[in-house]
């Protein structure tokens, strides 16, 4: 388990994360983000409390995508599966994702929000994940944002699954800090 609490002037968050299922309670004062939050938790199959409230929205949304990032990169597997994807449909919408948890931040996606899709960049970055989240059509925000968000659970529950070695062609990637 993972617990973190982030304070600044704009926000205060207190987050634990759990690898495997448990419980997930979430209390931002905003309501859509309440939902998105306790959909990737469901969906990604890990426990998840938050309770976090901001200035503005915008701040509120970006810090929690940075601490629950920096949560998820604390329980990745040494030995995780490492690659994940998955397509989902929602009504009209149809998104799908694919992520690489193995250690190099990026985020490729556009979504028809511009807060969510900094919540998606912000929670692959502060990972250091590789997050690519395709549109393929959609009309409706709502869904289009959900099926992204829901898309992206499902391929971090698989590549979060531990496996039998380190999964890479590198092997495990041994780096100190040298005091000088």
């Amino acid at each position: 388990m993972t617990k973190v609490r982030r304070t600044t002037r704009e926000t205060q968050i207190t987050l634990s994360l759990t690898r495997t299922s448990g419980p997930i309670e979430v209390t931002t004062g905003d309501t859509f983000l309440d939902h998105m939050l306790v959909t990737l938790a469901r969906y990604a199959g890990v426990g998840l409390t938050v309770d976090a409230v901001g200035d503005l929205r915008h701040h509120l949304i970006e810090d929690v995508a940075i601490v629950l990032g920096q949560a998820f990169r604390k329980e990745i597997p040494d030995e995780a599966e490492r690659y994940g994807w998955a397509e989902v449909p929602m009504d009209e919408a149809l998104v799908r994702a694919a992520i690489d948890v193995g250690g190099r931040p990026f985020y490729g996606g556009e979504l028809p929000s511009p807060l969510y899709d900094h919540f998606l960049q912000s929670l692959a970055v502060n990972m250091g994940a590789t997050l690519h989240v395709v549109v393929t059509r959609g009309l409706d925000r709502h869904h289009v944002v959900e099926a992204g968000i829901k898309a992206t659970g499902l391929a971090l529950r698989q590549a979060m699954r531990e496996g039998d070695e380190v999964f890479s062609t590198k092997g495990a990637v041994a780096l100190e800090f040298l005091e000088e």
